[in-house]
């Protein structure tokens, strides 16, 4: 009679157990390679985890905007998105806006955020600021607790088994 209690009551316990939700935090990301962020997010987007902006989240690391559906995102009232045009290095090692590379990025957008971006002149060199209340007002705000701001940080780098197209491999520029 017992183990049949013991059993019914290990039963009940997993039964009532919700599934963790994991959660992935964007802090300090000044971004980097195109490709290398569609490869990432790819990834996050097929686990099904959620994203806490609760930093910088800048140049490239912005197409998690894109990526991951609008409502497994979430800022803190610390959140800006930092947008600017996708460049390449010159023959004399100067960076170069690369135009194609520029609408692919603006194209990954969501609506509301090209939107925004149009209204402050599209990508430019210059990077542009989307922080606040104009930030939550396209995004749930959301308030991290322990558990949340204790979870893993970074990004896992994708394997190097997948490459990416030269024409994504353009790089974003990051702030100074």
């Amino acid at each position: 009679m017992r183990l049949a209690t013991g059993v019914l009551a290990a039963v009940l316990l997993l039964v009532g157990m919700a599934p963790s939700q994991a959660v992935v935090r964007i802090a300090d990301d000044r971004g980097g390679r195109i490709g290398t962020y569609v490869d990432r997010y790819q990834g996050l987007r097929s686990s099904g985890e959620s994203v806490i902006i609760d930093g910088l989240c800048a140049s490239a690391c912005t197409i998690v905007l894109g990526a991951i559906p609008r409502d497994k995102i979430c800022v803190t009232s610390h959140a800006t998105l930092g947008f600017h045009a996708a460049w390449d290095f010159g023959a004399n090692g100067r960076a170069i806006t690369n135009p194609e590379a520029t609408q692919m990025l603006y194209s990954m957008y969501p609506s509301p955020v090209r939107r925004w971006i149009s209204a402050r002149g599209g990508l430019t060199p210059h990077m542009i600021f989307l922080r606040g209340k104009e930030l939550q007002a396209l995004y749930r705000p959301c308030y991290l607790d322990a558990q949340a701001s204790a979870t893993r940080t970074p990004l896992d780098p994708q394997p190097a088994s997948l490459r990416t197209p030269a024409r994504a491999q353009a790089r974003t520029p990051t702030p100074h």
